[in-house]
């Protein structure tokens, strides 16, 4: 009989459902978007149930459009996002809004534990390379330090993913990888790191039992599963960050494997056996959805700079979009695909919103240079191309020069739809690039966490055998490979050429 593997992954501004079979063919999915609340400009927050009434209409639409029989679902897995902060009375009822990750009201509080603990020994520690109000030890601080009557009432403190298994199984349960970021677990103990707890006045038995990925945590209790329309019998795994899963999802799951989720940002991911803590505090560290495993992983300038680029200035693109039925990024892939590599040795620093990884330089700015009459319309797009593909490549040095070995590179998110930009990709880095059939790699990642934790496969490594599938491999061209070592040079060479200007840039 076949089992079938249901998967969530918990979004910042949508919940997405799917159910796989266990060869990994997705046979229906759901998007439940919502709109997030920002009662300040910097405050970003939402109810809860508002994740939860968009988890049972995903859930509905999935099983209307299978007619799959609920009780041959097996198993949930869980993809979610990072530092999404939900504070719980003692009835297990949320006692105020959700904090989403976004949320940067926190930012004197981050200072204050930065001092407090010095950037040092919080990385070392916990792998991230500073606290910033995005973690949720600000955010906690936050609210002790202005919402004391909700902080006295704090039961447990959960992430995201581990309110959505209590909700469903009653119990309070973390995993490694969405603890990561918090910057009150540490990484290479896995345990909580008591001196900040302490800091922020919270004890350990306010927080939920650490397991890892892929753990078994229990069934529905009998009201959610009548809730849900789910059976009774089928169980909740502990999940994985969403990035990780992502990871997972397209098969990097040992080291050598190295992925990128192009989307409005670029996500990186690369997998070791061991933690990797760097000398020079460019590269965090983080558990990984692999028990005793972890992730070179950080986020940095992605596809929003060509977002703004086509907002801006391809008003006729998107018009003969609408107009012929096509995504208009694909009109800008096909008109950057006309202009040589190198773009006429057109050259462009990506940092429209700052410089992030590696450089980690909030006050850096997007340049475009040697720019001349020559140039077109598409000799920009094509520069905004290769402009992220060399920060794929910066962050490839930076990550081999702390010993991490990349053989080949595998695409996810919006961005591993353009043949161009893969391309691109391959030529810069001067690895392969390949691409799955599955685009939706975080709930694939989920599933197949999922499916391993309760025995549907021998391990992991088996459950990705079946359920990863590679759609397209793109290899480096070396014609391509020998113009682009000098742009990506050209690209290294500005950044630094300009650095000192950026310093003196007013905030």
């Amino acid at each position: 009989m076949m089992e079938y593997i249901l998967s969530v992954d918990l979004g910042t501004t949508a919940i997405k459902v799917a159910l796989f079979d266990h060869e990994g063919k997705l046979l229906s999915k759901s998007t439940q978007e919502y709109t997030l609340l920002t009662p300040t400009t910097l405050a970003v927050e939402l109810d809860t149930d508002t994740y939860w009434q968009a988890f049972k209409a995903g859930i509905a639409e999935v099983l209307e459009a299978t007619g799959i029989n609920s009780s041959l679902i097996k198993v949930l897995g869980i993809s979610a996002q990072g530092e999404t902060l939900i504070f719980t009375g003692k009835d297990g009822r949320p006692l105020r809004n959700a904090i989403v990750w976004l949320d940067n009201r926190a930012q004197n509080e981050a200072d204050i534990l930065d001092e407090e603990f010095g950037e040092k020994d919080t990385y070392n520690i916990t792998g991230q390379v500073k606290i910033v109000p995005t973690w949720p030890a600000a955010k906690v601080f936050w609210v002790k330090q202005n919402e004391p009557e909700i902080f006295s009432k704090i039961d447990k403190v959960l992430l995201i993913e581990d309110y959505f298994i209590y909700r469903m199984t009653g119990k309070y349960v973390a995993e490694g990888s969405l603890l990561c970021s918090t910057v009150y677990w540490d990484i290479i103990r896995k345990t909580w790191w008591k001196e900040m707890l302490n800091y922020l006045g919270v004890d350990e038995e306010q927080l939920p039992e650490i397991h890892e990925s892929g753990e078994p945590v229990g069934s529905l209790i009998p009201e959610v599963s009548k809730e849900l329309g789910l059976s009774s019998d089928m169980i909740v795994c502990t999940g994985a960050l969403d990035q990780a899963a992502g990871a997972i999802g397209v098969g990097n799951i040992r080291p050598g494997v190295f992925s990128e989720n192009t989307g409005a940002a670029l996500a990186i991911c690369a997998t070791v056996d061991h933690p990797v803590i760097d000398p020079e505090g460019r590269m965090p560290c983080h558990y990984h959805g692999i028990p005793d495993t972890y992730m070179a992983h950080t986020f940095t300038t992605g596809g929003m700079v060509l977002k703004w680029f086509r907002d801006m200035f391809c008003h006729p693109e998107i018009q003969v979009g609408e107009l012929a039925g096509m995504d208009p990024y694909d009109i800008l892939g096909k008109e950057a695909s006309r202009i040589d590599p190198g773009s006429d040795s057109l050259v462009m620093l990506p940092h429209l919103g700052g410089a992030m990884a590696p450089e980690a330089n909030p006050k850096a700015k997007g340049v475009f240079y040697g720019f001349t009459l020559r140039h077109t319309k598409a000799h920009f797009i094509r520069a905004i191309l290769e402009a992220i593909a060399c920060i794929v490549n910066r962050n490839i040095d930076v990550i081999e020069e702390l010993g991490i070995k990349v053989k080949e590179i595998r695409c996810l998110g919006g961005g591993s739809r353009s043949a161009v930009w893969n391309q691109i990709k391959a030529d810069i880095t001067g690895r392969p690039v390949l691409t799955m059939e599955n685009e939706e790699a975080a709930c694939l990642g989920a599933a197949i966490v999922a499916g391993a934790g309760v025995g549907m496969f021998k391990s992991l490594e088996e459950a990705c055998a079946k359920m990863v599938k590679i759609k397209e491999r793109y290899e480096p061209n070396l014609e391509n490979a020998k113009i682009y070592s000098e742009i990506y040079k050209k690209y290294v060479d500005l950044y630094d050429s300009l650095a000192e200007m950026f310093a003196k840039e007013k905030d």
